[in-house]
């Protein structure tokens, strides 16, 4: 990466010093692994998706941001969590253009907030690098679904409990394996008549 355009390092030694620079990273954008809501209505909870390849910033947001780019207009701001990122650069460049980026404790982990030109703001659910890929998608879809009515914190919650109901477990089969019962006890758990008070 070039920081402030004078030495190179890799990507994840950004120090705190540097995070008042601009970095500028020195991989090309990849092309991100994006969901987006299909009819681009304003009135989502959420605007879709995406699942970052790492936790390094500097390398997964500049394809991230060129994608929203053509969608929404440019990118001017980030907000994203406090924890999480190898790095917490406060300036990125992406294509000659500077972006400022913010971290805050408040921030759900699993939450990205872009703000683009015209102040309109684009929030994506943040899927995690290791994430097994059936989760990840399950998870991009209904975050990308006009009428999805779940939050980011709780997303990946939602689909794990709905791929165990479909896996075979119907909810009172669940149900029993939580602990609960829903026929006669079986002959090996009952208590011996002469046992009983």
């Amino acid at each position: 990466m070039n920081i402030g355009g004078g030495r190179k390092e890799p990507a994840m030694n950004v120090t705190t010093a540097d995070t008042r620079m601009t970095i500028v990273s020195a991989t090309p954008s990849s092309v991100p692994r994006l969901r987006l809501e299909p009819t681009g209505s304003r009135r989502t909870l959420l605007d879709g998706a995406w699942w970052p390849r790492s936790t390094d910033l500097v390398v997964e947001l500049p394809g991230l941001i060129l994608a929203i780019d053509k969608i929404r207009g440019p990118v001017t701001r980030l907000v994203l969590a406090a924890s999480g990122w190898d790095s917490h650069p406060r300036r990125l460049s992406v294509h000659g253009r500077e972006l400022r980026l913010g971290y805050f404790a408040s921030q759900p982990l699993s939450l990205l907030t872009a703000i683009c030109a015209r102040n309109e703001r684009v929030d994506l659910l943040v899927v995690a690098p290791g994430t097994t890929s059936g989760t990840a998608d399950a998870a991009m879809i209904l975050a990308a679904t006009t009428t999805n009515l779940v939050h980011a914190q709780n997303i990946l919650l939602a689909v794990s409990r709905s791929a165990t109901q479909e896996s075979g477990n119907a909810p009172e089969e669940a149900w029993e394996t939580d602990g609960g019962r829903l026929g006669p006890v079986p002959a090996q758990h009952r208590v011996p008549e002469a046992s009983r008070v």
